[in-house]
C-alpha cells in the first residue's frame, strides 16, 4: 500500500479521545482521508461516530478533546463551528437545522447573507439560492417556505446551504435515515457529483448498501475506538457481513434471531376501517381496511411511501390522526371505543411512533421519567408519583432491555438512536398492553441494536401479546413477521403467510390499485 506521503490526503484525525462524565466517548480514535473521496464511518449506535464528527467540526471545541485535527497537513484548533467552516468544513446534522418558517433562500444564507452596504440584497439572496438549488438538482422556487417542502428536498437545501460556505470536505450524519428510496438515490448521485468536483465527503450511514455502492473507503468504529479502515475497491472485496463483523466484534450470521411463533386466539380485529385527511375531509387515506391479529403473533404491514400505513395505526391509537373515521376495533373479541389515547391505552393498545423524537420521547427529560410517562398510576400513590417506586420500575426496564446509560436519571437526549428506542419499547411495555403497533421499529439503528429489537419483539410474541409491525424495510418483515398484509393506495390489497412470501410477491401486492378479492 501506498504511503502516507504519496497519497493525496485531505484530513487526520490523530488519536482523538472526548471525555464525558461517566464515559469515554473516544479513546485514540486515528483515520485518515483522501482528497476527493467518499469515506464512509460505521458503527453501532453508541459506538462515537457522531461524537467524532463533532469534534472534526468544533462542536466540541480545541481543549475539550485530547488528539489533532490535520487538515491540508495544517494542525486545526476549531473553537467552534464557524472556524471549521471557514476552512471549507461543513456539517449536515441527521436532526436537519433549517428554519420551517423561512424560505429556502433565506435558509441557504442564514448567518451568511448576501448584502448591499448594510441591507440584504433579496435580488441577489434569491439569484445565488436559483444557482444553488440547480446545482444539487431542486426544482422549488427559493422564496417558498421549508415547511411546504418534504423532508428529500430539505435535505438537498441543507447541501445547497453547504455549497454556498465553499465546502472542500462535507460531513452527512445519516443523510438517507428518514427518505424514501427514490429521494435517497437522487441524494447519493449528488454526493457522487460532489465527488467528481473534487469535494470530498464523509457519511456516517447504518445503510450498509448503500455504503457498498457509494463509499471508496469506510473506517469502523466499536466502542469508541478505530478497529480497521477497509479500501471499497481494494484487492479483497469488502462485503457487508465483513463490515457487520467489524462493527459488533461477532459474525451476525444470520441478522434475525431464530423464532418459532406459538399463535393463540385472535386478539386485535379492525373492521372495515376507514380514514379520511384531516385537511382535506373528501380525501380518503385509508379505505375499508380489514386486519387481524392473533395472541403470540408477529404481523406486518408493507407499503410504499403515502401508501397510509402510519396514518392507519395513528388513527386507530385513539384516532390520533385523521377525521371522517368509520370502522370497528375489536380487541378479544370485545368492540372497544378508541376516541381518545387515554381510552387506546386503557383498551390495552400501545403504539411505538416512527418519529421517536417527535411523538415517541421527551428529549428532555430522563430515561427514568420517559419510561414511566404513559401508566403514571402504576408508580403512584393517591395521585403523587412514588419516586422510589418509579427509578426501580426503569431500572428493571434499563436492565432488561440492555439499554446502555450510566443511570436512569441520564437525559435520554443524550442516548444513541438504538438506546432511544429500547426506552421507547419499554415505556409501552410498562402500560402492559395487549397489541403493540411498533411503527418502524428499527428506523435509524444498526444491525446490532436492529438484532436486540427483534429479540425484544419475539418476546412480547412470545408473552401472549399480538404484535403489528410497520417497516419500510421488506426483509425486515420477512426476517420477522409470521403474516404481512399489504397496503397501497390506503387499501388492503393482500395478505401472506410468511411461507408464501417474497420481495416481488409484496411489491406487487404493494403496488396493486384495487383490493384483492378473498379475506
Amino acid at each position: 500500500m501506498s504511503s502516507e506521503h504519496t497519497r493525496d490526503v485531505i484530513l487526520e484525525m490523530r488519536e482523538i479521545t472526548k471525555t464525558f462524565p461517566g464515559v469515554k466517548a473516544l479513546s485514540d480514535v486515528t483515520f485518515t482521508v483522501e482528497r476527493g473521496t467518499v469515506h464512509a464511518i460505521c458503527g453501532e449506535n453508541g459506538a462515537g461516530k457522531s461524537t467524532l464528527m463533532k469534534v472534526l467540526s468544533g462542536i466540541y471545541p480545541h481543549g475539550s478533546y485530547e488528539g489533532e485535527i490535520v487538515l491540508d497537513g495544517r494542525t486545526c484548533a476549531y473553537r467552534g463551528i464557524r472556524d471549521s467552516e471557514a476552512d471549507g468544513v461543513v456539517i449536515i446534522h441527521q436532526e436537519l437545522a433549517l428554519s420551517p418558517y423561512l424560505s429556502i433562500a433565506e435558509n441557504i444564507f442564514l448567518g451568511n447573507e448576501r448584502r448591499r452596504g448594510p441591507r440584504i440584497d433579496w435580488v441577489e439572496t434569491n439569484r445565488a439560492a436559483a444557482r444553488l438549488l440547480e446545482r444539487v438538482g431542486l426544482r422549488e422556487a427559493p422564496d417558498t417556505k421549508v415547511l411546504d417542502i418534504g423532508v428529500g428536498k430539505q435535505q438537498l437545501v441543507e447541501i445547497a446551504k453547504a455549497l454556498s460556505k465553499d465546502v472542500r470536505l462535507l460531513i452527512l450524519d445519516e443523510p438517507t435515515a428518514a427518505l424514501n428510496d427514490d429521494d435517497s438515490e437522487h441524494l447519493l448521485s449528488l454526493i457522487r457529483g460532489l465527488r467528481k468536483e473534487g469535494i470530498t465527503c464523509i457519511i456516517i450511514s447504518h445503510k450498509l448498501n448503500e455504503i457498498a455502492a457509494i463509499a471508496d473507503a469506510v473506517t469502523i468504529i466499536r466502542d469508541g475506538q478505530t478497529i480497521e479502515t477497509l479500501q471499497m475497491n481494494g484487492s479483497v472485496p469488502v462485503t457487508e457481513e465483513r463490515i457487520i463483523q467489524g462493527m459488533v466484534g461477532r459474525s451476525l450470521d444470520n441478522r434475525f434471531p431464530e423464532h418459532v411463533s406459538v399463535v393463540g386466539n385472535e386478539v386485535f380485529r379492525v373492521e372495515d376501517w376507514t380514514v379520511h385527511h384531516p385537511q382535506d375531509p373528501h380525501r380518503v387515506v385509508v379505505d375499508s381496511a380489514n386486519l387481524h391479529v392473533r395472541r403470540g403473533e408477529i404481523v406486518g404491514i408493507a407499503g410504499l411511501m403515502g401508501a397510509g400505513r402510519t396514518e392507519l395505526a395513528m388513527s386507530i391509537f385513539g384516532r390520533s390522526w385523521g377525521t371522517g373515521i368509520s370502522g370497528q376495533v375489536s380487541v378479544d373479541g370485545r368492540p372497544v371505543r378508541l376516541d381518545t389515547v387515554r381510552r387506546a391505552i386503557r383498551a390495552g393498545i400501545a403504539y411505538t411512533s416512527e418519529d421517536r423524537k417527535r411523538f415517541g420521547l421527551n428529549l428532555i427529560d430522563s430515561i427514568r421519567h420517559n419510561t414511566t410517562s404513559a401508566a403514571l398510576g402504576k408508580v403512584s400513590r393517591r395521585g403523587v408519583v412514588d419516586a422510589g417506586s418509579e427509578y426501580h420500575v426503569s431500572e428493571d426496564y434499563r436492565r432488561r432491555m440492555n439499554t446502555k446509560a450510566p443511570t436512569v436519571d441520564a437525559g435520554v437526549g443524550q442516548l444513541s438512536g438504538g438506546n432511544q428506542q429500547k426506552v421507547v419499547l419499554s415505556k409501552w411495555m410498562f402500560t402492559e398492553p395487549e397489541v403493540l403497533i411498533l411503527d418502524e421499529p428499527t428506523r435509524g439503528i444498526d444491525v446490532g441494536a436492529k438484532y436486540e429489537i427483534y429479540t425484544h419483539i419475539n418476546r412480547l410474541a412470545d408473552a401472549g401479546k399480538g404484535v403489528l409491525v410497520i417497516s419500510s424495510e421488506l426483509p425486515e418483515l420477512l426476517g420477522i413477521c409470521d403474516r404481512i398484509y399489504t397496503l397501497s393506495q390506503g387499501r388492503i390489497t393482500g395478505e401472506l403467510d410468511r411461507e408464501q412470501a417474497t420481495q416481488e410477491g409484496l411489491m406487487h401486492l404493494m403496488t396493486m390499485e384495487r383490493q384483492a378479492p378473498g379475506r
